[in-house]
């Protein structure tokens, strides 16, 4: 009988060290469980470079017994990596079952290496060079960062309004988590960038995972419109104090527990903007020093 990579792998993990003990038989269980993971993965590999293929024609090319190669299909499939289909018969059929042809899912094929990074990153630098380059190509990439989390946006608002105020932090890390940042709230004491009085505290907004970090690394401006969104949604200012992109393990963002007073209308329409009020303030104090003044009182129009 052959004797297969397959059959040597399994007869090499049945094994007992010599006089081995406890640690010499637990390595060994270890290296024995490393080398089926990566038949698996060469089960896997061989499906994307040739295919859709068969227990059998799998069987073939990687020197291993059906068996073996059924066993390592089983866990893929309970992985959902990979997926059964009837193999499409040409011509004359015979007799019996069609035999069965395993595909990967799309799931599979994201286990393995991607290029969409550097496509993100290319096409962020070719609309920077239409732009013209420099500060308006900054602008046009900070431009399309904005539209790209507008969709985000409007579907987070949704979630945030279903809920009160004090629960809205972790309602945008639910919905964060759903497209795939695994994001948590939790409490967290006050930022050192808090201004005084204005807050006691507030809570961080995690984020474990960016499914962008290699380009946001390129091109800061998408974690900027990301935190500008956060900003308008929560209704507060919000401080970013650590990215993935920056080389930091979390992406975290400081949200101050006690709001600064807004104008009318729902916190979700965003901060209230005091260089408004400001401005807002000094042209009432114009006005009214304006209409004291003697020459307006004979009958000139102020505009």
């Amino acid at each position: 009988m052959k004797k297969t990579a397959e059959g040597q792998e399994t007869r090499a993990a049945a094994t007992p060290a010599p006089g081995g003990s406890g640690l010499s038989r637990a390595a060994g269980s270890t290296g024995a469980q490393d080398e089926q993971h990566g038949t698996r993965n060469r089960v896997a590999r061989s499906i994307l470079d040739h295919g859709p293929s068969t227990a059998a024609e799998l069987a073939l090319r990687l020197e291993l017994t059906q068996a073996a190669v059924r066993r390592h299909l089983d866990s893929l499939l309970g992985e959902g990596v990979v997926e059964p289909r009837e193999k499409r018969v040409y011509g004359s059929r015979g007799r019996g079952r069609p035999a069965k042809i395993f595909a990967l899912t799309d799931c599979g094929r994201d286990a393995f290496d991607q290029d969409y990074d550097r496509l993100a990153a290319d096409a962020l630098r070719w609309i920077a060079r239409s732009a013209g380059g420099g500060e308006r190509g900054e602008a046009a990439v900070a431009d399309f960062a904005r539209a790209r989390v507008a969709d985000q946006a409007e579907r987070y608002r949704h979630a945030l309004e279903r809920v009160p105020p004090e629960e809205r932090t972790r309602a945008l890390a639910e919905a964060l988590t759903q497209d795939g940042y695994a994001a948590t709230a939790r409490s967290a004491p006050a930022s050192a960038g808090d201004t005084p009085g204005r807050s006691s505290g507030g809570e961080q907004l995690c984020q474990h995972h960016c499914p962008v970090a290699h380009t946001a690394e390129q091109f800061p401006q998408l974690c900027e419109a990301e935190t500008e969104v956060f900003s308008r949604l929560l209704g507060t200012h919000v401080q970013r104090l650590a990215t993935i992109a920056h080389g930091d393990g979390v992406c975290t963002t400081f949200i101050p527990q006690t709001l600064p007073p807004q104008s009318a209308g729902s916190p979700l329409d965003g901060p209230a903007s005091t260089t408004s009020n400001a401005t807002t303030s000094t042209t009432s104090t114009t006005s009214n020093a304006t209409t004291a003044s003697p020459a307006n009182t004979a009958g000139r129009n102020p505009a």
